[in-house]
């Protein structure tokens, strides 16, 4: 299996994210993975902790997101949709890959508008349980808190560990705790920045902001996965399909005994997805 190593550098750029420490994990991409490089981003409130049991079957770059892990967290970021979309592009500059596969969960749908300004350097599209970008979508109850002014303050200011291993069981078939690995990295990091960008990145986006985010999402005409954990208290199933139907040449697993994070409660999605980005497109 590729082995998994930890980066870190600095986009030295005139934009928004001049002078922006970012960490990063890669892995050396094997033969059996397509012609491109696998490219993961994380979601809320994670970071590229999730992604080396993929990584170590992929190859591939897996980025902490400004505001979140060890990548740099100052006020003065964009925290918004096109700032994500802008970082996605300045990051693969430093890294000198000009085309990947693109896998993107929760949060990290912010690749999707990265990939509909350039859809030429996108090979493959895996999507599991991510933040729609498409019409009709209310945000989940613990989002509208977060999108509260002085509301979402006192919620991120009371978030302990014990609290946050609690609010997460709903994330999980059987409200199964999260893994404490899981609980160690997103505490770990959940400090004043992240919890900035949290509130930023989510009053930034209201429902007709995601949806006018995902107004050319049929112009993405390459091999898309759509994973869907059908137990999932933030997002409804009926999403998976609607990314499914959006995306030119899709095709939907879903699944009724995974939640939020699928992988999590099925282990085998791992499998699926390698399998998908080195060109196999059958069930799994």
């Amino acid at each position: 299996m590729p082995e998994v190593s930890d980066h870190s550098g600095n986009l030295n750029t005139h934009g928004a994210h001049g002078g922006l420490p970012v960490f990063w994990r890669s892995a050396p991409t094997p033969s059996s993975v397509d012609e491109a490089m696998p490219l993961y981003l994380h979601g809320v409130p994670t970071n590229s902790d999730e992604w080396p049991v993929f990584l170590a079957r992929s190859g591939g770059l897996a980025p902490d997101l400004p505001g979140f892990g060890r990548t740099g967290k100052a006020g003065n970021l964009d925290y918004t949709i096109d700032g994500y979309a802008d970082f996605i592009e300045r990051y693969l500059d430093l890294v000198e890959v000009d085309r990947v596969s693109l896998i993107v969960h929760d949060w990290g749908v912010v690749g999707l508008a990265f990939a509909q300004a350039h859809p030429e350097r996108i090979a493959r599209l895996v999507v599991m349980n991510a933040v729609p970008f498409l019409p009709g979508y209310r945000w989940h109850r613990t989002a509208r808190l977060w999108r509260s002014p002085l509301l979402g303050e006192l919620s991120m200011g009371a978030t302990t560990r014990s609290v946050m291993r609690f609010s997460t069981r709903e994330a999980r078939p059987g409200r199964a705790p999260m893994p404490d690995a899981w609980l160690d990295s997103v505490f770990d990091h959940f400090d004043q920045g992240t919890q900035r960008a949290i509130l930023r990145l989510y009053r930034s986006s209201p429902p007709d902001v995601l949806a006018a985010a995902g107004a050319q999402l049929g112009r993405l005409a390459m091999p898309a996965l759509v994973v869907w954990g059908q137990a999932d208290p933030y997002i409804p199933a009926r999403f998976g399909r609607a990314y499914a139907e959006a995306l030119g040449a899709s095709e939907l697993l879903e699944l009724p005994d995974a939640g939020h994070w699928p992988w999590l409660d099925r282990p085998d999605v791992v499998e699926r997805v390698v399998d998908f980005l080195g060109g196999d497109s059958g069930s799994g």
